[in-house]
């Protein structure tokens, strides 16, 4: 898959065309759109989403923010088409941005699960906001939203959420709910965290869920069985239901404010590298830290797993995914984008 981009990396670079790849072992980026390339990619364990934000900030970007829900509506889907219960979505943004969004990321499947907020710091505004002008406080800020494919179950022509649905399968079974502690071995933890109905709900780790599975299926109604069951003919299993939310791992000290100047130094790419002048002083205008994608991947995903960056630019998740043993899959289309990515890889 590897393509001759570049020789020796001192400017020389041929023509790119649409389907071009640059890979270097599992990590590839593809000089396309990231619609056309998600049916041929993993799905994958990780999304990190960097696309318009709708202040025409870059290339490519919206002019408004009102028009990004209609932009990111057909990716959203394909995200949901090719997303497991394992998968994470980090959604870059501006707060407006973000807002406009969410409701068709809830619509297709993806559930909320914390805002990151990027507080770029005083430097980011120093003498570049007439307050009285604009008329509110100088903005310093954007947001890398946390969500999840949430596991559905279909039950007839329903699909009920994992909550609801282990409700479900323990009412089928015709046994008092009291009975799951029983199961489980424990006094009254089961049916108050794995089987209430109520906000205080919690996931069943996959050692008790077998437990109450295998309950389920020895002391339940025998004209129900198989209880907690996908395809009607066996329970799912441990090792499944282990896969049935997304993975998370978080250090201590971490929390949703992520403190760093905007990318500078050595790590900002610029618009000449190499000798190679590309058309922008400053080569990409949202440049992320790569501290802060590698805190992502690295919360959401163990080795060998799939990172999708459909929205490339600068493709830090390629570095980042290279350096931390992931599958790596990215797509931009912007031939000065494209090129510098490659470059930043190969040379990483």
């Amino acid at each position: 898959m590897q393509l001759p981009l570049f020789s020796g990396w001192q400017g020389h670079v041929r023509e790119l065309a649409a389907g071009d790849v640059y890979a270097r072992d599992a990590v590839c980026i593809h000089f396309d759109r990231a619609e056309n390339l998600y049916a041929q990619w993993a799905s994958p364990t990780c999304i990190i989403s960097d696309g318009p934000y709708g202040v025409s900030g870059f290339p490519g970007d919206e002019h408004r923010p009102h028009t990004l829900g209609d932009w990111y509506e057909p990716h959203i889907r394909a995200w949901s088409q090719f997303a497991t219960p394992e998968t994470t979505l980090w959604f870059w943004c501006t707060e407006v941005g973000w807002a406009t969004v969410h409701p068709i990321l809830l619509a297709n499947g993806w559930e909320y699960r914390c805002c990151n907020v990027w507080d770029k710091g005083l430097s980011h505004v120093a003498g570049n906001a007439n307050t009285q002008t604009l008329r509110m406080f100088p903005v310093v800020t954007e947001v890398c939203v946390h969500y999840v494919k949430a596991a559905t179950f279909r039950v007839g022509d329903r699909f009920l959420g994992m909550q609801e649905w282990l409700r479900h399968e323990w009412r089928r079974t015709g046994l008092p709910f009291r009975l799951a502690n029983d199961a489980c071995g424990v006094r009254n933890a089961a049916t108050r965290k794995y089987l209430t109905g109520d906000h205080l709900w919690y996931y069943p780790p996959p050692e008790a869920f077998g437990k109450l599975a295998d309950f389920a299926n020895k002391h339940g109604d025998p004209g129900g069985k198989p209880f907690f069951s996908m395809d009607g003919k066996s329970p799912i299993s441990v090792q499944q239901w282990a896969k049935m939310r997304a993975k998370f791992t978080c250090e201590v000290g971490i929390t949703n404010v992520w403190r760093a100047p905007q990318v500078n130094g050595s790590e900002r790419i610029q618009g000449k590298r190499n000798g190679m002048k590309y058309k922008f002083s400053s080569l990409h205008g949202s440049q992320k830290p790569l501290k802060f994608i590698d805190l992502a991947i690295r919360a959401s995903t163990d080795v060998g797993d799939v990172v999708w960056e459909p929205f490339g630019g600068l493709c830090p998740g390629a570095v980042v995914s290279y350096a931390l043993g992931r599958k790596y899959r990215g797509a931009e289309i912007i031939p000065e984008f494209y090129r510098a990515a490659v470059e930043r890889l190969a040379t990483s």
